[in-house]
């Protein structure tokens, strides 16, 4: 019998228009593609590695010698940062939408014991742990946090700095404030925050461990590094209590970026076989970010994040989001529960907005890496057509106009 093979893949171009992933800088790409064919421990390939995680505490203003980055997306960086939770461990994680709540999930996997695994091994009920669900479309406060970790005194506290899921900013300040008053190891998804917002961890006492991804603010290819960090306390209760995984252990991970036993060494050890493919880009995606600074690229995002909320209420609709790199919004009047409707139309057209993934549908629409007056209109102008295909009430040449306003009065003011 003679196979036929498959005809070769073609993958067009999309405006990616959502929560993430973003757009890779074509810096990004042309190190990605330059890389030559090396072996993992090639010494470029490792003096790459060591450079990363000086760029990365940078970029995450620490001076945590246990900083770096973990093959995979951000889902392995929080699986590295939950491995210190042992079963049994009394745990309080704070859930607001689709993300926090696959956390809340993975907590509750790890936190559960031998019989509570085996009663629901898909959807644990760990005794251990409590949830705190905050309704869709509200942020994680302070004094939520307060109140549950002064009743239930906890181990670990977990919550997502922001949560995609519904764009919402949760506060973190509150959050690492509530951690250092009652003794817990505060645990934070930060994978849609980092790189995005300006903000140094150093400055929140009671967060022991972060994660972030490298496909959202970092801007680089999907499946390179995703960056974390921990504290020596944290270190030092992994050690104490063990981890049941070697992949993500975060002291063997480490190792292999030039940190053992809290120390910076001039040569790791092996522990995964790394891509220099993967080294060169996610090395030039710690570059860039660092020659715009964090701040920098943050009040950018707030710039053009005002433009396009600006542009989607001129059409009616209702925003209840408060990222600045993510505009969560109901569609307004008869287009009220048409959402999932218009963003299959938008996707099969090239145009890569979002929907939640979790009641009630709402459309999403990011700006990851698109922080320009000409990526901004044409989202707009694309949004706008199609909103006006599904027969809503669209003056083009005035929202655009509105547009025009936002970024002329920016020049002006320079």
């Amino acid at each position: 019998m003679t196979i036929h093979p498959f005809p070769q893949l073609e993958i067009p171009d999309t405006l990616a228009a959502g929560p993430g992933p973003g757009n890779t800088d074509a810096r990004v790409l042309a190190r990605f593609m330059a890389a030559g064919v090396a072996d993992h421990m090639q010494p470029e390939v490792l003096r790459g590695m060591v450079e990363c995680k000086h760029m990365l505490r940078a970029i995450w203003g620490t001076e945590n010698t246990y900083t770096f980055g973990v093959a995979g997306t951000g889902w392995s960086a929080l699986d590295m940062m939950f491995a210190a939770i042992k079963p049994g461990d009394k745990v309080v994680a704070f859930a607001n939408g689709t993300f926090s709540g696959i956390d809340a999930l993975t907590i509750r996997i790890r936190a559960a014991t031998p019989e509570e695994l085996s009663e629901n091994s898909l959807d644990p009920k760990a005794a251990s742990v409590t949830i705190i669900d905050v309704p869709h479309g509200e942020s994680v406060t302070g004094e939520m946090v307060e109140a549950a970790l002064a009743e239930h005194k906890p181990k670990w506290a977990f919550m997502a700095h922001w949560e995609t899921g519904s764009g919402r900013i949760n506060d973190l300040q509150g959050f690492s404030d509530a951690c250092a008053k009652h003794g817990a190891m505060g645990l934070v998804d930060a994978v849609s925050s980092l790189g995005v917002e300006n903000f140094s961890i150093d400055s929140f006492e009671g967060v022991h461990g972060w994660a972030s991804c490298p496909q959202k603010g970092i801007c680089c290819l999907p499946l390179t590094y995703a960056p974390v960090s921990f504290t020596d306390a944290y270190i030092e209760t992994l050690k104490a209590g063990g981890a049941y995984t070697y992949c993500h252990h975060p002291i063997f991970e480490a190792r292999h970026w030039g940190i053992v036993d809290g120390q910076d060494v001039e040569k790791g050890t092996y522990h995964r076989t790394h891509s220099p493919y993967a080294v060169a880009a996610f090395h030039e995606a710690l570059r860039l970010t660092l020659e715009q600074g964090i701040a920098s690229r943050a009040a950018d995002y707030s710039f053009h994040e005002a433009a396009l909320r600006r542009a989607v209420e001129e059409m009616g609709c209702e925003v209840t989001s408060n990222m600045t790199s993510l505009v969560v919004l109901n569609l307004p009047g008869d287009l009220a529960g048409r959402e999932m409707e218009l963003v299959q139309m938008c996707r099969s057209e090239g145009f890569g907005i979002w929907p939640t993934l979790s009641a009630p549908v709402q459309v999403r629409i990011g700006i990851l890496n698109q922080l320009n007056r000409a990526a901004i209109e044409e989202i707009v102008s694309r949004f706008a057509d199609a909103f006006a295909r599904m027969g809503g009430q669209v003056d083009h040449a005035a929202i655009m106009a509105g547009l025009a306003d936002h970024y002329d009065r920016a020049m002006a003011a320079e």
